[in-house]
């Protein structure tokens, strides 16, 4: 084994000089166990525009290269990158002789990955995921941290959701229109499939879309660039789910000029990490290629991703206290089975056909015909007329009784009354009790006399029927300039209803609004007084319709000293509401097509590299991008209207960073300070508000309303480093860090939707409760502070254990924008009705009450490992990894309640040490395992 080490080093050092004229150099690139020579194997001169691949000999070939020291770089999916430096004669062509490409066995943490997107915050994907998806292609040092070690804490990467990533299949955009964030979940389990990617970071340029200011990620599945064999893994963990088998197969391209890759996973969990998390997803992804000629490639993907998962509840910290941190209220027995009401269920099955025409040696183009289609549904337990069935319901739990003041006389706090303590006690011990969700006492409240269900289980469901169309150019235009166009027609058709699931032993559900009356509680005036059952439409029932048209170019320039490229996008969106119900509150802009909503925008991005050597560089990148809002932000109250925000604008955002960067064979180094800021933002939420309207609404002012906050701006502010440096051969160091300041940098206006208030002559009831005092709030959503240090040791015999210790910190409750309006102050009982305030209201008092709660700070030690062993032409191989080792309980996110509307009511709920209002939190995991035993053959 030396013998041979060293007779490759030697070979790998030996410069031949060849015969023929011409300055470059040359080599044969193998695998490290086997010694066959790799294909397809990408080889590129750093800082210049020269790529080659390697051919079915593994040989490449670089000639006209500059004379002097070049640092060539090597990479392909599963190999451990390598950085040569290679000293170039004048009129030479030198042999590097063979490249023994060494198989990166640390891969398996990226193939092994569990991202924490498959648990979203709310019920919708609402962006509070990390962006652990997006780094999977990534070797930066910060970067992959971000992902494996600070992504368990939700941490996202600048502070920015993945609405501002692009993310991509064969140069498809598959961000939803909707809301604007892809859809993990469409190709979850399907690792090995989705293995070939290509990332960038904040606004660097793409060679297939403009993107956005987080960065873009192309995942292509071209059959013929799988390195061909087969792979069966199969795992077990402790977190989303407990077991996962896969197994992949790929061809390669053989004499006729076909292509194939198949793969299948499925993972399942009846628990998993929080209470009632029950799992279960199966995978198939399919690629075949037929090459017709050498200019000429179809290539054919589907992928079918079924998914579905039990939620989690956030809770309060007096339910969390009573219960424990993995107590979930959404479940309950059920014929000796955990029963979870809140189900996600994801089946958008994707189609995809792709045209490969190689026009010249340095022109390429990609056409693509893309159909998405199926479901998404959410359940919950719905009711008519009788009690609510959640067991952490606020007059379930103790806070109900020891918080109550009397309501003649707001300054007595009678919460500690002989009475309520004993009420309280019997609530606590009730809540013990019965803490979870009593199916049986649903089924026996269904039992009556008419048939009639009392309580249901349904889901909001939405069905999305896709079309896209693009084309993608790449042309090399010149020796130093390089250029990259492309546009994308999307057309959707968006079906969104109340589906009916389970009737819990009844025969039917009205379809009416007990909260209303009359004409009013009317679902569909056209079909009225209606009487739903399994697998029938009821409550809301409409489509969303959207037409995308964009187009971008970029132009990339090389040069000896500098970089730079330049790029631009226009894009045209169409929005169209139509409704299929006839809504009682709304008769007439309920039903049918509302009005269209068209914008247009633009964007524009630019960037430099300096090249202070060849290992040193300075990099700026800065982009303006106008956007259109998103189809959620467009319709706030889209299941009953066709209403829209009156003066809605798109997102203006501004975004500038700077880098300087080290990449040596032993030193990778990069740091960078970055600004963005984003103008005109919109966020919908709904919720329960009590005695908001009480000056206007003559039934006391609570309502379920929908909250707009609009014209919010946002301001992105921080640094991030990360230092790799190899100190042995087999040892090395990795630090990273993060720092930053994302905040509101505006006072927002904030409109509430209230359908008590709807009339004939009030077909919007939109109230207008002015700005939010929000400017200076941090923004939540995940630690704005990260620091990492680890540690890694490869071993030539191909094992290697790693082990890190993470700080996070600067993580903040999502803050109320209602409660910082001027409405929290004003006395809806004021006699003069002149917007008195609260007579007991104080500044300092109400600087308390409204400061924003930031997060315990919190260490995470994570250890990894992995072994292969190459036998009979077979790899086997494990990869192990525990994060959490300690066990550390800390909260990932959060948010204020705004049932309590109002200074009195926060005040009186705090004042007395047990508020029934409380924040409800999100927490991270605590130690967990995962173990990935894996074959390739």
């Amino acid at each position: 084994m030396k013998k041979l080490v060293i007779s490759i080093l030697f070979v790998m050092n030996v410069a031949v000089v060849f015969a023929q004229s011409g300055t470059g150099f040359t080599g044969k690139v193998v695998d490290s166990k086997t010694q066959k020579p790799l294909q397809n194997v990408i080889t590129s001169i750093q800082n210049t525009n020269q790529t080659q691949i390697t051919d079915a000999l593994g040989n490449f070939t670089f000639k006209d290269v500059p004379a002097g020291e070049q640092l060539l770089q090597i990479k392909s999916s599963g190999y451990k990158n390598q950085l040569i430096k290679v000293e170039v004669e004048e009129g030479k062509i030198l042999n590097l002789g063979i490249v023994v490409f060494e198989e990166d066995i640390t891969e398996e943490q990226q193939l092994s990955l569990i991202t924490i997107t498959e648990n979203d915050l709310g019920d919708d994907n609402s962006g509070s995921d990390n962006t652990a998806g997006l780094l999977q292609a990534s070797r930066d040092a910060f970067q992959q941290t971000a992902a494996f070690n600070w992504g368990q804490a939700r941490f996202r990467i600048r502070g920015l959701d993945n609405e501002n990533a692009t993310t991509m299949i064969n140069g498809v955009i598959m961000n939803k229109i909707y809301d604007g964030r892809p859809q993990w979940s469409n190709w979850g389990g399907l690792n090995d499939a989705t293995r070939n990617q290509e990332f960038t970071m904040g606004s660097a340029p793409s060679d297939y879309t403009f993107g956005g200011i987080l960065g873009t990620q192309e995942i292509n599945t071209r059959a013929s660039i799988y390195r061909p064999g087969s792979r069966v893994s199969f795992s077990g963990t402790n977190t989303n789910y407990s077991w996962r088998t896969m197994g992949t197969h790929a061809s390669g391209m053989d004499k006729d000029g076909w292509a194939f890759v198949i793969s299948a996973s499925r993972r399942w969990a009846q628990e998993g990490y929080f209470e009632g998390t029950d799992y279960s997803a199966n995978s198939l992804f399919a690629s075949v290629e037929k090459k017709i000629n050498d200019k000429h490639s179809l290539n054919f993907t589907s992928i079918y991703a079924e998914n579905s998962r039990g939620k989690n509840s956030p809770n309060t910290e007096e339910v969390s206290n009573l219960a424990g941190i993995k107590y979930n209220s959404f479940w309950g027995w059920q014929d000796g089975k955990k029963r979870n009401s809140r189900d996600k269920d994801v089946e958008e099955p994707i189609l995809m056909l792709n045209h490969f025409w190689k026009i010249s040696d340095k022109t390429n183009l990609n056409t693509s015909i893309t159909h998405q289609f199926g479901k998404i549904g959410n359940s919950r337990i719905d009711n008519q007329g009788a009690e609510n069935p959640d067991p952490t319901y606020y007059r379930n739990l103790p806070s109900f009784y020891t918080s109550q003041y009397n309501p003649d006389d707001y300054t007595d706090f009678i919460g500690n009354s002989p009475e309520n303590i004993a009420n309280g006690i019997a609530a606590r011990d009730s809540f013990l009790a019965n803490r979870q969700i009593n199916w049986n006492a649903l089924y026996q409240a269904n039992q009556t006399s008419d048939g009639h269900s009392a309580y249901i289980l349904y889901e909001d469901r939405t069905d999305d029927k896709i079309w896209t169309a693009n084309s993608v150019l790449n042309s090399q235009l010149a020796d130093n300039i390089v250029m990259n166009a492309g546009a994308t027609f999307r057309k959707l058709k968006s079906h969104n209803f109340a589906n009916l699931l389970d009737l819990l032993g009844g025969q039917y559900y009205n379809d009416v609004d007990n909260f209303q009356s009359g004409s009013e509680q009317q679902a569909d005036l056209n079909n009225p007084n209606r009487q739903v059952g399994v697998g029938e439409k009821f409550a809301y029932n409409y489509n969303l319709l959207a037409t995308t048209i964009d187009a971008f170019t970029q132009f990339k320039f090389t040069y000896n000293k500098f970089d730079f490229y330049l790029a631009q996008t226009f894009n045209r969106t169409q929005y169209q509401r139509e409704g299929l119900y006839k809504n009682g509150l709304y008769p007439t802009n309920s039903f049918g097509k509302g009005a269209k909503y068209i914008y247009e925008n633009f964007g524009f991005k630019g960037g430099l590299t300096y090249k202070i050597t060849g290992r040193q560089f300075l990099n700026f990148n800065a982009a303006y991008i106008t956007k259109a809002p998103t189809l959620r932000n467009v319709y706030p109250n889209a299941r009953l209207n066709n209403n829209s925000i009156e003066g809605l604008t798109g997102e203006k955002i501004t975004s500038m960073d700077a880098s300087y960067i080290i990449r040596t064979p032993k030193l990778k180094t990069r740091l960078t300070a970055y600004y963005a800021n984003i103008k005109n933002a919109t966020e919908n939420s709904f919720f329960f508000g009590e005695g908001i309207f009480e000056d206007i609404d003559q039934d006391g002012g609570d309502a379920f309303v929908a909250e707009t906050v609009t014209n919010i701006e946002k301001q992105n502010i921080g640094a991030e480093l990360g230092i790799e440096y190899q100190i042995t051969s087999t040892i090395k160091a990795i630090v990273s860090g993060a720092y930053g300041e994302y905040t509101y940098n505006n006072n927002p206006s904030v409109l509430l939707n209230n359908d008590n208030l709807a009339s004939p002559t009030n077909t919007n009831p939109v109230t207008d409760f002015g700005t939010a005092k929000l400017k200076g709030y941090r923004l939540s959503g995940g630690p704005q502070t990260a620091a990492s240090f680890g540690l890694e040791y490869r071993d030539p015999a191909f094992w290697w254990i790693g082990a890190n210790a993470n700080y996070l910190a600067n993580n903040y409750l999502d803050a109320s924008a209602l409660l910082r309006t001027d409405n929290f102050f004003r006395n809806p009982q004021d006699p003069y009705n002149i917007n008195l305030p609260f007579p007991e209201a104080d500044a300092e008092r109400a600087r308390k009450l409204l400061k924003q709660e930031r997060f315990t700070d919190f260490t995470l030690v994570n250890l990894t490992g992995g072994k292969s062993w190459r036998i009979d032409g077979k790899t086997f191989g494990f990869f192990a990894s525990v994060n959490n080792v300690f066990d550390v309980t800390y909260r990932t996110g959060g948010f204020e309640q705004a049932r309590n509307a109002n200074f009195r009511e926060v005040n009186q709920d705090v004042s007395s040490g047990t508020p029934a209002f409380a924040p409800k939190y999100f927490y991270g995991f605590g130690r967990t395992y995962f173990v990935n035993l894996y074959i390739n053959f």
